[in-house]
């Protein structure tokens, strides 16, 4: 057999450079008012069949606070409409949901709080533009509902397209090892912005932040001693207990934590095996992931010694095409390969399972976890995290895709930069026209936002 020949990196670059004849850059601008006949309702309606039907209305109460939540909890809309949208044919691991609040620091295994995209329920291979579209989208509302000017919201989607162009410039000359061993941890950021009081007093104090978000910390805070053993607390509908309505509970905990156990890495496992399990309940998290399974799970190695992990119900990605059968037969796993692809850094504890007709993925619920406070921005700090967001995305994009490829599609130029700012513009317009139909469908009782007494517990029949 013939060893494959490697495609040089300058080759790369021209064969990116050559996509613009088929996609323009400035074909990236483009979008058209979605047709009135169009019910987004409809569709949000399609993507919460099979959720916990009593806490979908906790999603649509959250959701309905502003334009930038509302898109938040709405990734099936713009999914669809990126569907039809130009792309150059670069195919990366996409976030899926690459919104601004989609990004955080967390901590390496080795301890060191970097910065990267956070969630990733929605992960899929998919175009690079999809990613950075949402983002650009999202950073459009976050500006408006701090009631930033349209040049500070423009300003900002600029700022996170340029780091993107220019840091994946920078990746392509970099070796395939060093851009799979890069990250962007809080010192390089601080470094990055020492010229900037406001980002590097914020950058610090979310430093000094993280070191008291871990098990330990929030231990005192979730739990109570229930006749001598460590229990968590109920908070329903946020959180609430529910093994006492399942027979065989302890059966099917056991068997899912041999099935979890098996995804581990060996050595991982072995840690793992020094935790006793001690009680979970339900544990409703985020806005978008509301009214899916989501449980915590409080484990001991010692009386002072806990571990909370999280497991998170893992359903078809929005990327994917709703019909047919899915390309990956687990969900717990794609999320979890989706994650280890795109994060410079991966929880130990990362893994998957499956209980009851429904796939799972597992990770520590707080390990140095931390996001932005984006109520408190002024314009400048969201330019600042914007370029942050658009640095961190390229580096996840460069890890999984071809990085030379992108940066030749893009090049050196504002061409690209441009074109995602009128685009980031329309589309927060259409987000704003969804937002303003949603709240119709809310005050016609179409939609609820009023949970029921016993919320949640209609999913365990």
């Amino acid at each position: 057999m013939k060893p494959v020949v490697a495609i040089s990196r300058s080759e790369r670059h021209k064969q990116g450079k050559a996509l613009r004849e088929k996609c323009p850059r400035s074909a990236h601008a483009e979008w058209k008012q979605r047709s009135k006949s169009q019910d987004p309702i409809k569709l949000l309606e399609e993507s919460d069949a099979d959720r916990i039907p009593g806490l979908i209305p906790v999603k649509y109460q959250r959701m309905a606070v502003s334009p930038f939540t509302f898109f938040r909890g709405a990734a099936i809309l713009q999914a669809r409409d990126l569907a039809n949208a130009p792309v150059s044919g670069i195919t990366v691991q996409a976030c899926g949901d690459c919104h601004l609040a989609n990004f955080g620091g967390f901590a390496s295994p080795e301890r060191v709080l970097v910065f990267d995209i956070n969630d990733f329920d929605e992960t899929f291979p998919g175009p690079w533009e999809w990613d950075i579209k949402r983002l650009g989208a999202s950073l459009v509302l976050a500006a408006r509902d701090r009631g930033f000017s349209k040049s500070a919201a423009s300003d900002a989607v600029r700022s996170a397209a340029a780091s993107y162009r220019q840091r994946m410039a920078e990746f392509a000359e970099m070796k395939a090892l060093d851009v799979w061993y890069a990250e962007v941890s809080i010192d390089a950021l601080k470094e990055h912005f020492r010229k900037d009081p406001d980002m590097s007093a914020r950058l610090s104090a979310k430093q000094k932040q993280a070191r008291s978000r871990n098990s330990e910390a929030v231990f005192p805070k979730l739990t109570a001693r229930v006749h001598g053993h460590w229990k968590i607390k109920d908070d329903p509908p946020v959180i609430f207990h529910f093994q006492e309505h399942i027979a065989d509970f302890e059966k099917r905990r056991v068997k899912f934590t041999e099935e979890y156990k098996k995804s581990l890495q060996p050595n991982r496992r072995k840690l793992y095996e020094r935790y006793r399990y001690q009680d979970s309940a339900i544990k409703v998290v985020g806005v978008g992931s509301v009214g899916t399974r989501c449980y915590l799970s409080l484990l001991l190695a010692d009386e002072d010694d806990p571990l909370f992990l999280q497991f998170k119900e893992a359903r078809r990605s929005v990327l994917e095409s709703p019909s047919g059968k899915s390309r990956y037969a687990h969900q717990g796993f794609r999320v979890v390969e989706g994650l280890r692809v795109m994060q410079a850094a991966s929880d130990i504890f990362l893994g998957w399972a499956s209980t009851r007709g429904h796939d799972y993925y597992v990770r520590q619920f707080r390990d140095m976890k931390v996001s932005a406070e984006v109520e408190t921005f002024k314009p400048r700090t969201l330019l600042g995290y914007a370029d942050m967001c658009g640095w961190a995305l390229a580096r996840a994009h460069a890890k999984s895709g071809d990085a030379a490829m992108i940066s030749g599609y893009l090049g050196s130029s504002d061409q690209f930069d441009d074109a995602l700012t009128q685009y980031s513009q329309a589309y927060a317009d259409q987000a704003e026209r969804d937002f303003e139909t949603f709240q119709d469908a809310i005050h016609s009782g179409r939609l609820s936002t009023e949970p029921e007494k016993g919320a949640g517990l209609e999913f365990l029949v």
